[in-house]
């Protein structure tokens, strides 16, 4: 059986839903081990290994401090030095003790330095995954964009989870990129009864952060006209605006604002199949695990118009966009999509949710990847 390494950042430590985008990597890696050998190797406050089955084992080494996203190169210098250190001694000490076909590099920092690195020297083929944060923010530091341009041009095959995000990878490097979708294996274990007419169930899911906009769906909902055909808006999930978002909760008595905390992934299916609309207002995004954690549980959505989600959801028809990324204009898209049956958007749900598959995303990393190339 082939051998490959998931080099990651981003490997969960527990199952409470406060890190989603782990959660999608351990499902990526769960899938994967069904057809290879996978080693996953990622950072921890503390040293160990964990054999999850027979074909997957966790291989954890120590770092100073986590989250990794959270370190400043002017401020924790020192704490960046000893993590790089420790996550290519980690790959190779892996590398020396087995025979491994493929590197993995979830994500380009400093995944993809690690996969390059111990790649060249034991002459082992690596791919990249590429996230916003690394083309989007680190790519506009002079030093690291050169850092990443040399990674990616490297790389066997390069991925990005967004399609203006592969644009972006394809710009940097002069190489191509393929649009690789982030996506959970969710169990769903009921079909989604949609409501036929309002009042309707609203649902947020997701950080309590700018970036995602959770004060300027808290504003909207300051705003809207139309409470009557609302049942209630859940808004679940943890984060740094955490005072602001209860803060405003209390201002919006006597409308059915419901605060939850974060949730598993089998309370999101819960969410989701109680939902009749999914609320994703983000300020800055490339596809959110949201959008397909919705379309397999069949709910519609109501979006703020950026990164991909203008082409997803006029592409599959499944829910309506803002007609600029603020409050006000978020307010009538809520307002608009409460005069709608949630089941108008059912053909164009089914085909997103198909095609967010996740044996389908693992499929195409290993015929793209690995298991067609001179390393089978």
């Amino acid at each position: 059986m082939s051998h490959i390494i998931i080099i990651t950042t981003s490997y969960p430590f527990t199952n409470d839903g406060s890190e989603a985008a782990g959660s999608f990597v351990a499902d990526f890696a769960k899938t994967l081990a069904n057809q290879a050998q996978v080693t996953i190797i990622a950072p921890s406050l503390n040293s160990s290994s964990e054999k999850i089955s027979p074909s997957l084992t966790v291989e954890r080494f120590k770092v100073p401090r986590l989250p990794l996203s959270l370190l400043k190169p002017y401020k924790n210098w020192l704490a960046i030095a000893t993590t790089l250190y420790a996550g290519k001694k980690a790959l190779e000490q892996v590398v020396k003790n087995n025979k491994v076909n493929h590197i993995f590099a979830l994500w380009v920092l400093p995944c993809g330095y690690w996969a390059k690195t111990i790649g060249d020297k034991y002459n082992i083929p690596y791919s990249t995954w590429a996230l916003g944060s690394d083309i989007w923010s680190l790519g506009k530091i002079p030093i690291i964009k050169n850092v990443l341009k040399k990674i990616l041009k490297n790389s066997q095959v390069n991925f990005a989870d967004g399609y203006l995000l592969k644009q972006s990878v394809e710009s940097l490097a002069k190489c191509p990129c393929q649009f690789l979708p982030s996506t959970r294996k969710l169990n769903i274990p009921k079909p989604k009864q949609l409501s036929i007419q309002p009042p309707y169930r609203l649902a947020f899911l997701g950080r309590w952060h700018p970036n995602k906009g959770i004060d300027l769906l808290l504003e909207s909902l300051s705003q809207l006209t139309d409470w009557q055909n609302i049942e209630e808006i859940r808004i679940c999930g943890g984060g740094p605006l955490e005072k602001t978002v209860k803060s405003a909760c209390k201002t919006l008595k006597p409308h059915p604002v419901t605060l939850q905390g974060y949730l598993t992934k089998n309370q999101a299916v819960e969410l989701f199949l109680w939902a009749d609309y999914v609320l994703i207002p983000s300020r800055i995004e490339s596809i959110p695990v949201v959008f397909s954690d919705a379309m397999k549980c069949g709910c519609p959505i109501i979006s703020m118009p950026v990164g991909d989600l203008p082409r997803l959801v006029m592409e599959y028809k499944v829910g309506i966009l803002a007609e600029e990324a603020s409050a006000t204009a978020f307010a009538q898209a809520i307002n608009h999509i409460l005069t709608l049956p949630p089941n108008s958007f059912s053909t164009g749900i089914q085909q997103a949710a198909n095609d967010f598959n996740l044996e389908h995303i693992v499929a195409k990393f290993t015929d793209t990847a690995f298991l067609d190339c001179k390393y089978k």
